[in-house]
């Protein structure tokens, strides 16, 4: 049996076996797995803000594979990369693939992982070269809430957003460099 035919059997009748490929996964906004809770019209407009000047040029997030009780996430931050404090309302498991970054006072780099459980706050920072994570979840369907509630700290992200702008452009994936 080939590939595709597993592939399609299995996707059809939710089988014990299904290959998923990353350049065929949808983005994590269009699979729908992923809900903003509590947003006010302050985060809103920081969102929008963001957007405007440029964060969309600063992250590829993926859902590669999910269904009900497991998600599996691709993520590539570029460098920089100004991920806003949020939870999450399942527990996260996330297993750095290439590139680093900074969580709090400890840098994790290709190999290395960090555990969050539910609803609890975190925000990383990607290293110089970006980071690739796989991001492991309990659920199919989980929330994501910003923690960032003010004009102030939107305005940072979407500062920091356009200052990494043009040095987003040339950038590729980590593991593209080995």
């Amino acid at each position: 049996m080939s590939d595709t035919t597993l592939e399609n059997r299995d996707a059809d009748t939710g089988g014990g076996f299904q290959i998923f490929r990353t350049e065929t996964a949808p983005i994590l906004d269009e699979a729908g797995h992923m809900e903003y809770s509590d947003v006010t019209p302050e985060i809103e407009a920081g969102i929008a803000a963001a957007g405007e000047a440029g964060a969309g040029e600063g992250q590829l997030v993926k859902t590669l594979f999910s269904r009900p009780g497991f998600s599996l996430t691709y993520a590539w931050f570029k460098s920089g990369f100004p991920l806003p404090l949020h939870t999450h309302n399942v527990d996260c498991l996330y297993y750095v693939v290439a590139g680093s970054l900074q969580l709090g006072i400890e840098k994790l780099e290709a190999g290395d992982g960090f555990f969050v459980g539910a609803d609890k706050a975190y925000r990383y920072t990607p290293g110089p070269d970006g980071v690739e994570v796989l991001e492991f979840r309990t659920e199919e369907h989980f929330d994501i809430k910003f923690l960032a509630k003010t004009a102030s700290m939107w305005g940072k992200i979407a500062g920091k957003a356009a200052e990494r702008q043009a040095a987003w452009a040339g950038e590729t994936p980590p593991s593209a460099k080995h």
